[in-house]
């Protein structure tokens, strides 16, 4: 449990925790509060590491992870100290490891209820966004800090956050690892007309999380996605996706038509970093299949990146005046030379994408015209029998 300035909670919660187990470990991030006292009470109860400046939650359970480990523990559950939580639900979590070993379990707290900060809500619902973004993964609660960590599985992971988006990073690198992260219901507590203490600094912290969603995301473009992307290749599941989209006889065949070419038109033009957002966005306007979209536009995947690249740059020099054919810069970089050679890219990539679009129709209609002609085959010879 790390804690940081809650004395007006924290003997409370610890005397809640305590009947269900003898194993607590508290971590005091340098709190300036009557927090020293407090724990003093329970002496030879619980186990403490002191901070003597503050170092933010994440160092704190870091840090309270590393001793875990040191003393032979497997998992750590975390709780926090202010009193949002009910102890009783301890046995959920015990259970999961007995039914999900080296399974990472967030308690999932019902954000509709009465007396649920706003703010608190707006921010988990940010949070999820972004960690099914980053791990494909959905989940009702990313920010409950009552957990479950399979520290052992964990171990080797290297972190670089520090504060509140530790609890974002530690999740997502979990997942990134193969690691599965899931909920469980857990209750909550947010007492009506009460304040309650926060150390979360809206400006700051929220930033940092901003940052850190950002980097993920551009990890996730670069390789998670692909990567995860190609492990889902498996004939079953091949099997499953055509038979939902791309065989849904109650789906226009046009509306396949056309999201597959769109698909592959995204691929390919020129707005690396957010090709999957725009092309989501708008299939969604235009009412494609959204999933058939998104297959088709995982022609980019890094393998292939170089090609489209390299062929968009040589297209947009039939277009020029004067083509470029310096793409390494062999004759040296500069303003006007890499301004040329980027505007000659960008005009091969629109016109490659509309190419390979319109490609990715035609193929896709010639099947559906081809298939469509043979079963009309069979019907009649089954008739004339």
């Amino acid at each position: 449990m790390p804690t940081y300035n809650n004395d007006q909670t924290l003997e409370q919660v610890i005397e809640s925790i305590l009947p269900y187990t003898d194993d607590l470990i508290v971590v005091n991030d340098g709190a300036t509060d009557n927090t020293a006292n407090i724990l003093g009470k329970f002496t030879g109860q619980i186990q403490g590491i002191t901070h003597e400046e503050n170092q933010g939650k994440g160092i704190a359970l870091r840090n309270g992870f590393k001793y875990a480990l040191e003393q032979g523990y497997e998992y750590a559950i975390t709780i926090d100290s202010d009193g949002q939580h009910f102890a009783d639900d301890f046995s959920s979590f015990l259970q999961e490891i007995d039914d999900n070993p080296n399974t990472l379990v967030i308690g999932a707290r019902n954000m509709t209820q009465e007396n649920v900060p706003g703010k608190s809500s707006f921010g988990n619902k940010f949070s999820n966004f972004w960690f099914w973004v980053d791990t494909g993964i959905k989940l009702t609660d990313t920010q409950s800090g009552f957990r479950l960590y399979p520290i052992k599985a964990m171990q080797g992971t290297r972190y670089i956050t520090s504060r509140f988006e530790f609890e974002v990073e530690v999740i997502v690198k979990a997942a990134w690892r193969g690691i599965e992260v899931k909920n469980i219901p857990i209750k909550v507590h947010y007492e009506p007309g009460k304040k309650r203490i926060s150390h979360f600094k809206p400006a700051k912290d929220f930033t940092r999380i901003s940052i850190l969603n950002t980097w993920f995301f551009i990890l996730a473009l670069i390789y998670y996605i692909p990567k995860r992307f190609i492990l889902s290749l498996t004939r079953e599941n091949i099997r499953k996706f055509l038979k939902k989209h791309l065989f849904n006889k109650e789906e226009p065949v046009r509306t396949k038509v056309f999201s597959i070419g769109f698909g592959v038109f995204m691929s390919i033009f020129p707005v690396w970093g957010y090709q999957m957002i725009i092309g989501v966005a708008i299939s969604h306007l235009l009412k494609l299949n959204k999933a058939l979209v998104l297959v088709a536009a995982n022609i980019s995947l890094p393998p292939f990146i170089p090609f489209i690249i390299f062929g968009s740059y040589k297209l947009g020099g039939l277009f020029m005046e004067n083509p470029k054919n310096n793409l390494l810069f062999s004759s040296g970089i500069s303003f006007e030379n890499i301004k040329d050679n980027l505007f000659q890219y960008l005009v091969g990539a629109v016109v490659l994408s509309v190419i390979m679009g319109t490609f990715a129709s035609v193929v896709t209609w010639l099947y559906f015209l081809i298939k469509g002609s043979n079963e009309h085959e069979k019907e009649n010879s089954i008739t004339s029998h």
